[in-house]
């Protein structure tokens, strides 16, 4: 908390509840050792929490100590982000003399390749693109934490879904998540190769992989690589279906669960396969789905789609 050592809060709450202490009533009530009282006091005095009268120790305002240490920390941010994007151009400079075999790094093993998802996401200021599609180095059993934090803090997300994977997403808990957060999301039927890409200076894909183990993974940094796989997945866009599953519905439209059932059945997800994001026996989602039909007055499941967007559920319409 606000950057203080545990020995160092504990200290200066206690001159909050007190007032004013020597360092013996201090060891008492914090119970540290007398060496660990004089630290933590010499390093509250320096950072303005602290001053020191007549042999006794005086907790200064928290509103007056707290304002000045957050300018000091504002003003020590400020000078980390100029050294920041300093550091940032002359990498880019010196990229920009790489010999070819430098512009991609091989990463091996699940773990490894955890990790480096998460650290290239990560650099992403303002865009990340990504293609899903079996295998993983990590199942997605709910929205990745770094997506949520960077959907969060503004950072825009697209990303373009293989049916297959959808599958093995989880309905409420990840994909959902995701698009009630802001993630754009779209689906085609088979996508060339999964993909990671943060702004247009670092990308991730796969080298090799079994049926169900990712083994290896290419980090591509900004070279005609990178520019080519910006322009794959711009074209995937492009031809993908809108993947918009339902929030809360106003009076006029469907209701979710009917809403979730049409909007997955748009992408092309065979039945049973929606059957089982919807948690339903496949006997059941026949029944659903016929009853829906009936009361859109829809002879076919597009025409089902067509008629709900007529009532306000315009996102299930797939792209003209």
């Amino acid at each position: 908390m606000l950057g203080l050592r545990p020995a160092e809060l504990a200290v200066y709450e206690t001159l909050v509840d007190s007032y004013q202490l020597g360092v013996t009533e201090l060891c008492v009530a914090t119970e540290l050792a007398e060496r660990v009282v004089r630290a933590a006091l010499g390093s509250l005095t320096d950072l303005g929490f602290v001053h020191h009268v007549n042999g006794l120790h005086t907790a200064v305002a928290p509103d007056v100590a707290l304002a000045a240490y957050f300018l000091r920390c504002e003003d020590e941010l400020r000078r980390d982000r100029l050294l920041a994007g300093e550091l940032q151009v002359r990498y880019e400079r010196a990229a920009g003399v790489r010999a070819p075999a430098d512009l991609v790094e091989v990463v091996h093993g699940a773990e490894a390749i955890s990790f480096r998802v998460d650290q290239v996401m990560r650099t992403a200021r303002h865009e990340v693109r990504f293609v899903d599609k079996p295998p993983y180095a990590k199942l997605p059993s709910s929205l990745h934490p770094v997506e949520k934090e960077l959907l969060q803090r503004g950072v825009r997300f697209r990303g373009i879904y293989e049916r297959q994977a959808l599958e093995l997403h989880d309905l409420r808990a990840d994909l959902e998540m995701g698009l009630s957060l802001g993630e754009e999301a779209r689906v085609v039927a088979v996508a060339p190769t999964k993909m990671i890409l943060a702004d247009a200076h670092l990308g991730l894909i796969p080298l090799h992989s079994t049926e169900t183990v990712l083994e290896s993974a290419v980090i591509v940094h900004r070279s005609a690589l990178l520019d080519s796989l910006g322009a794959l997945f711009s074209r995937l866009w492009e031809d993908a279906v809108p993947l918009a599953l339902p929030g809360e519905p106003s009076s006029n439209e469907i209701s979710i669960a009917d809403a979730r059932l049409l909007a997955l059945l748009a992408t092309g997800l065979p039945d049973r396969s929606i059957a089982k994001q919807l948690g339903l026996s496949y006997r059941t989602f026949q029944r659903r789905l016929h009853r829906l039909m009936d009361e859109l007055g829809a002879q076919t499941r597009f025409q089902a789609g067509l008629r709900a967007a007529a009532r306000g559920a315009k996102s299930l319409l797939p792209p003209q």
